[in-house]
């Protein structure tokens, strides 16, 4: 939507929603997901397997399941 005064776009920051500075573990999990998301799928069974073949645990350490990477999913707000 335009501004209707000066036909201009809103002013947007790429980093809007954020509440701090991504975390070591949370740039991780985010380049682990873009290669396995570009190297094998979208489905959830295929994130979690991906993330535990490639030994990126849990924040408590644990493997990965479709239910417990919903919920990261769900705390990091993503």
């Amino acid at each position: 939507m335009t501004d209707t005064a000066t036909g201009a776009w809103p002013y947007l920051d790429v980093h809007q929603s954020r509440t701090h500075e991504p975390t070591p573990y949370e740039y991780r999990l985010a380049a682990t997901l873009e290669e396995i998301f570009t190297e094998e799928g979208h489905e959830l069974a295929d994130v979690a397997r991906g993330l535990n073949a490639r030994n990126v645990g849990t924040p408590d350490g644990t493997q990965w399941t479709e239910e417990t990477f919903r919920a990261e999913m769900n705390r990091l707000g993503a």
